[in-house]
């Protein structure tokens, strides 16, 4: 085990230490005043059951972060493993994410609803953490759409992979 001496080496030793731990991909949407908005996500976990909570980790940098910042609601769609475009679409800077490829829909207020995703949380935020350069959203779900049986999409030495 080495023992690095700069922060910047920490980071990337922790970098590369984490990539040895699968995390499920999701992507977490919700509307702005000028639409909807979507980013891609490795970083989500339930928190709580009582009360049900959940918690997802946006970069304060993230395209999306400006409308999850102050958004009422959200929902983190969580990947199977044949959506690994959608994916890379979701996390494209400057991509056309709701365009005709996307199967969606908005839901009677307006969020958007990834139409294949095998698991759809519907989410009113709770609050949110601030942690370095990434914030906790914690999400109190409404609504919990799943279809079971799909192999999740998940991440795991830098690559995408499944565990089914």
């Amino acid at each position: 085990m080495t023992e690095p001496n700069a922060v910047g080496t920490v980071a990337d030793t922790l970098r590369t230490a984490l990539r040895d731990f699968p995390q499920t991909v999701g992507i977490v949407t919700a509307t702005g005043p000028d639409g909807p908005v979507g980013v891609t996500v490795s970083s989500f976990t339930s928190a709580s059951l009582h009360p049900p909570l959940i918690v997802v980790w946006i970069g304060e940098g993230a395209s999306a972060w400006p409308v999850l910042r102050t958004a009422p609601l959200f929902a983190v769609h969580l990947l199977h493993a044949g959506q690994t475009a959608l994916s890379d679409l979701f996390a494209r800077t400057g991509a056309d994410r709701f365009g005709a490829g996307t199967h969606w829909r908005p839901d009677a207020d307006g969020l958007p609803h990834l139409l294949d995703a095998p698991l759809r949380l519907r989410c009113r935020t709770d609050r949110r953490i601030a942690v370095g350069d990434h914030v906790g959203l914690v999400g109190e779900p409404l609504e919990v759409q799943h279809a079971a049986g799909a192999a999740p999409l998940v991440r795991f030495q830098g690559r995408y992979t499944s565990v089914a």
